[in-house]
């Protein structure tokens, strides 16, 4: 499995992209980025997108992506996949023909450029030998994470944006993770803040590791502010926990 990070900040600014993973060319984990990063022929490769919220953040990709393949008459769709919740948002606040064209509905509703696919907490889906578990996380819009799991048995964690949470974590005790991307978004003095809006600071991330009995390989970190990157950096630096580092836009990980 190789992720491709398109974005992995948690505000944009000129270097620093909203949240996007692009799995082996073809399934997008998150979409806060997609036309600003890929070539037109990596856009027509995503089929998939699973979303972990409707946050702007972390969907704001996805009005522009449908767009392109209309413009260039593409004869294929996308499948969005998240919790009901989410899939109402998109429907219901952005392509609802007001922010955005309907594109659940362009060119018509067989043949629409954007289909959904609910994925419910708990249950596996399996798309292109990929099995798939969407977990419930503590966010301040339903929200969940993901395990990831390819061909091999590799298995990738993806918390989407969480504050203290639960279930994600016992499940990645029972088997072991080999990869897990983890959001941290502010530094130790706003944990008021984090917890209030369901983020993570280091600190809170130290607590929720050990929740896991057996540790992943490697735990990249996700979504910090840019304008406490620093600081956020020499805190993870200071918990003293082995294979610990912030991602960067544009890395490739391999699992």
């Amino acid at each position: 499995m190789k992720i491709k990070v398109l974005g992995c900040s948690g505000a944009e600014f000129p270097g620093h992209n909203p949240p996007g993973f692009l799995i082996d060319g073809k399934i997008l984990l998150d979409a806060g980025t997609i036309g600003s990063y890929l070539s037109e022929d990596a856009q027509w490769k995503i089929r998939h997108i699973l979303i972990s919220h409707a946050h702007l953040d972390h969907i704001k990709g996805i009005p522009f992506l449908a767009d392109n393949i209309i413009i260039k008459n593409k004869k294929h769709n996308v499948t969005v996949m998240g919790i009901a919740p989410v899939l109402k948002t998109l429907k219901n606040s952005l392509l609802n023909n007001k922010i955005w064209p309907d594109f659940t509905m362009i060119p018509n509703v067989e043949k629409a450029v954007i289909k959904f696919l609910e994925v419910k907490p708990g249950r596996q889906i399996e798309i292109n030998g990929y099995k798939i578990m969407a977990y419930r996380v503590n966010h301040s819009v339903p929200a969940t994470g993901y395990i990831i799991q390819d061909k091999r048995g590799k298995r990738l964690l993806y918390t989407g944006d969480t504050g203290p949470t639960h279930a994600i974590w016992k499940e990645a005790g029972r088997a072991k993770v080999d990869r897990a991307i983890i959001e941290v978004s502010f530094p130790n003095k706003m944990e008021a803040l984090a917890v209030a809006t369901g983020h993570l600071t280091p600190r809170l991330l130290k607590k929720e590791l050990d929740k896991i009995k057996i540790l992943p390989d490697k735990i990249l970190i996700t979504h910090p502010k840019p304008q406490h990157l620093k600081t956020i950096r020499s805190e993870i630096k200071k918990l003293g926990i082995l294979n610990v580092r912030i991602l960067k836009d544009g890395e490739v990980i391999t699992v």
